[in-house]
C-alpha cells in the first residue's frame, strides 16, 4: 500500500511541476490511439523474423471478426512517424486483414519512470477490466524490464495474482473479448486456462456463456470434457463430496486449476498444472516456503 502512494505521489508532483505537458504525455501512455499503419516503422531491435504463417492467418480472422483485442505500443520519432516497439505480429496481421488504421499506445518521451508512474497510476482505476489490467501488467515488463516478482512489488499484488492476470492473454481473442464485455468473470475465465486443447476450451466456453455456468460449474465442466484417462490408467469415479472444497483450497493456494485422479479404491493422485518454465518454479517456490 506504501508503494501505491508513493507513486501516486510521484505522478502527482509530476503533473505539478510539467502541467498539461505532463497529463498528455500521461494519457497518451495509458490509453490507446488509432493510428495509421503506413505510419508504423518496424522496430529494427526485433529479435523475431520468422512468423508462423498459419498462426498469423488465425490472427487475420481473429482480427477480421473482433479487431485487435491488445493495442501495439509504439515510440513517437517524428510527426505522424512511430517506430513500433511492441506488436508486430499484431501490425502483419492487421494489414493483411485490410486495417488501415490500428489502436496503439504511443510513448512520447523516453522517461521510463513517468511511464511506469503512469501505468501503475492506470492500474489502480476501479473501472479497467481483468484484461486492461493484464495489458498494463504486460506492458510494464515489457518496456519497464520489470519481473514477475518486481511487478508485484510495483502494484502491491502478489506474484500469483500478477501471474494470473498475465495468463488470460493467452486466451483465444474470443475468450478476451467476452471478458472485457463483461460476459465472462476472470474466475471462470482462470478455470477456461486449464483446458489445454482450443477446441475444447471453446466448447467449455460457449457452454459457460450460454448457461451462465458459475465458477464451481465451468471447473466442474472443464474436468468432464478434458481427455480420458492414458491408456493402463484407471478411470477417475465420483468424488466425495468433501473434495470440491479440497480442490478449491488447493486451486487458489497454488493459483492453478487443481486436478484430482481417483479410482473406485480410493487412490489415486493430485494433479498441479503449469503453463510455462516460469510457472513451474512458481509452483516450486510455493512447496519450498517453511510451513508448506
Amino acid at each position: 500500500m506504501a508503494q501505491k502512494n508513493a507513486l501516486g505521489r510521484g505522478l502527482s508532483a509530476l503533473i505539478e511541476e510539467r502541467g498539461e505537458e505532463a497529463r498528455e504525455l500521461i494519457k497518451m501512455a495509458t490509453s490507446a490511439n488509432e493510428i495509421s499503419i503506413k505510419s508504423i516503422e518496424a522496430n529494427p531491435f526485433q529479435p523475431r523474423t520468422n512468423f508462423d504463417e498459419e498462426s498469423l492467418e488465425e490472427l487475420v480472422v481473429s482480427i477480421k471478426e473482433l479487431g485487435i483485442i491488445q493495442p501495439l505500443t509504439v515510440r513517437k520519432i517524428d510527426d505522424n512517424k512511430y517506430q513500433l516497439i511492441t506488436g508486430e505480429r499484431r501490425l502483419r496481421a492487421a494489414a493483411k486483414a485490410g486495417l488501415k488504421k490500428v489502436p496503439a499506445y504511443i510513448r512520447e518521451a523516453e522517461d521510463e519512470n513517468m511511464l511506469e508512474m503512469a501505468l501503475v497510476e492506470n492500474i489502480q482505476r476501479e473501472d479497467l477490466d481483468a484484461i486492461e489490467v493484464a495489458i498494463s501488467y504486460q506492458r510494464l515488463m515489457e518496456e519497464i524490464n520489470l519481473t514477475q516478482e518486481t511487478l508485484g512489488d510495483r502494484v502491491g499484488k502478489k506474484r500469483a495474482t500478477v501471474t494470473n492476470y498475465l495468463r488470460l492473454l493467452k486466451l483465444p481473442a474470443d475468450i478476451q473479448a467476452a471478458i472485457k464485455e463483461k460476459q465472462l468473470s476472470m474466475g471462470q475465465a482462470r478455470a477456461l486456462l486449464g483446458v489445454e486443447d482450443a477446441e475444447v476450451q471453446m466448447e467449455a466456453f460457449k457452454r459457460t456463456v450460454e448457461q451462465d455456468l458459475s465458477v464451481r460449474q465451468v471447473e466442474a465442466l472443464v474436468q468432464k470434457l478434458k481427455q480420458q484417462p492414458a491408456e493402463g490408467e484407471e478411470p477417475s469415479v465420483d468424488e466425495p463430496d468433501e473434495y470440491e472444497n479440497l480442490r478449491d483450497h488447493l486451486s487458489h493456494f497454488f493459483g492453478a486449476t487443481i486436478d484430482f485422479k481417483r479410482n473406485n479404491k480410493g487412490s489415486g493422485k493430485i494433479v498441479i498444472p503449469f503453463k510455462s518454465d516460469e510457472d513451474l518454479q512458481r509452483i516450486v517456490s510455493i512447496l519450498d516456503k517453511p510451513g508448506t
